[in-house]
């Protein structure tokens, strides 16, 4: 049974306010909803993964009741955002431990013609083109600088790519029009097809 979107509110914001338990009768809830976000964002490397869905997701759902000062919940879209934003910087971290082990410590930064080509033609599939640790973190770095220039499209890019938001849904997150999401949207693609292809 799909949970009620209100109930998933009311939970977050319980949740906020330090109840504890609120937390514990929220995550039935909304587990189905981040095992998918953790599929998407697993999938990229599926002939050679050895990060699985449920891991990436205990380990961002870790990283989300861990921290220091629980977020004031604005809804579920809220939530769902910052998940995604914390399952790609636990994907991330991953790609980047997988590359200190190959290398001895270090990892090298490439161009990348299969994420530009995604940017390029705006994949609704995002990370799943993506073929290594190698592409995934180039990606990451060029969301990073992007984010630094436009907090906006960065945000736009992040809840597409890793959060598998609908245009609409980051509209809704963002405060923003439809209109606006797609202008963007377009525009951080073209961007990022540039800065991946070098």
């Amino acid at each position: 049974m799909k949970p009620c979107d209100n109930d998933v509110t009311l939970l977050l914001q319980q949740w906020s306010s330090g109840d504890r338990q609120a937390l514990d009768r929220l995550y039935p809830l909304i587990y189905e909803q981040l095992h998918v976000l953790a599929n998407r964002c697993t999938s990229y490397r599926r002939t050679h993964l050895t990060l699985q869905a449920t891991a990436l997701l205990n380990e961002a759902y870790l990283r989300l009741v861990d921290q220091k000062r629980v977020p004031a919940w604005q809804g579920r879209h809220h939530f769902y955002a910052v998940a995604a934003r914390a399952m790609r910087h636990a994907l991330v971290d991953y790609a980047r431990k997988r590359q200190a082990e190959k290398r001895g410590g270090g990892f090298v930064h490439i161009p990348l013609d299969t994420a530009g080509e995604i940017a390029a033609n705006g994949s609704e599939e995002g990370l799943m083109a993506l073929e290594n640790d190698e592409e995934l973190l180039a990606l990451h770095a060029a969301l990073q600088r992007l984010t630094a220039l436009d907090e906006q499209l960065g945000r736009i890019v992040e809840l597409r790519y890793f959060g598998g938001f609908t245009i609409e849904m980051v509209a809704q997150e963002l405060g923003i029009s439809v209109a606006t999401v797609k202008r963007r949207w377009m525009l951080a693609k073209a961007w990022l097809a540039r800065e991946l292809q070098g």
